[in-house]
């Protein structure tokens, strides 16, 4: 039973690696339901669910789930200590907190860019995560971790890329990086940096100070030579008049 369930695991991993660039490690977004199920279950989530996905994996949450945790009261206070274990990804809700679902519902919008599983008992959350393509879907049944296969609107979605019909989240980000390799698309900081050495040039009012210190240096190195001559011509013009003197 474990092998052919692995087997399954295996063949919906391939799926989504091949269609939605889903890679290691893993990332598993944990709420509160799941917490509570492996905790009730007794599942080791830290060595079972690499073990069943044959990979290395990172179990997450956010802070809306433990917030909705400690909310809740001591009955989950099991879960809460299971999810304080997780790593915390950061979320839209900062400052004004939501419900766990409606959080990691926000965590996978747009196409799911982060490559998100998401682990959940709440069946209205798995409907609304089925809606959306790309989305790894994980719960627990009779103590067994499970990765459900692909939805129908994901295996839509595929379907419509193969044919053409849209372009899917993976082949965008794979031709933006094509681009950016060959330079067909700038990166925005190298654009404000080339307009930051712009700013920076020299300062035309700078210039014509310097021009005018130029004419300064060329107008006295004038007046010097003037006086020169002048001083030159009054010797020559005494010597004259002393001989002219001498003579009569």
């Amino acid at each position: 039973m474990k092998i052919t369930r692995q087997k399954h695991a295996k063949k919906h991993l391939g799926f989504f690696r091949n269609n939605f660039g889903v890679r290691e490690p893993y990332q598993i977004l944990l709420d509160g339901t799941f917490c509570q199920a492996a905790l009730r279950g007794r599942i080791q989530l830290r060595e079972q669910l690499p073990r069943y996905l044959m990979a290395e994996t990172q179990l997450c949450t956010t802070r809306c789930v433990l917030k909705e945790l400690e909310t809740l009261g001591k009955d989950l206070y099991g879960a809460k200590l299971i999810a304080q274990k997780c790593q915390v990804r950061n979320c839209a809700h900062f400052k004004n907190a939501v419900s766990g679902s409606e959080c990691l519902l926000s965590m996978v919008e747009d196409g799911n860019p982060h490559h998100y599983f998401l682990a959940t008992q709440d069946q209205n959350l798995s409907m609304k995560v089925k809606k959306k393509p790309g989305i790894p879907l994980m719960f627990i049944i009779q103590n067994t971790i499970v990765l459900d296969k692909p939805s129908p609107k994901t295996i839509a979605f595929v379907k419509a890329v193969e044919s053409g019909q849209l372009v899917s989240v993976h082949e965008k980000q794979s031709i933006k990086q094509l681009k950016e390799e060959q330079g067909l698309v700038k990166d925005p900081e190298q654009r404000r940096r080339k307009k930051r050495k712009k700013v920076s040039g020299p300062n035309p009012l700078s210039c014509l100070k310097k021009k005018k210190k130029t004419q300064d240096t060329n107008s006295s190195a004038l007046e010097k030579k003037r006086k020169r001559k002048r001083i030159r011509n009054r010797s020559t013009s005494k010597v004259l008049s002393e001989k002219q003197n001498a003579e009569g």
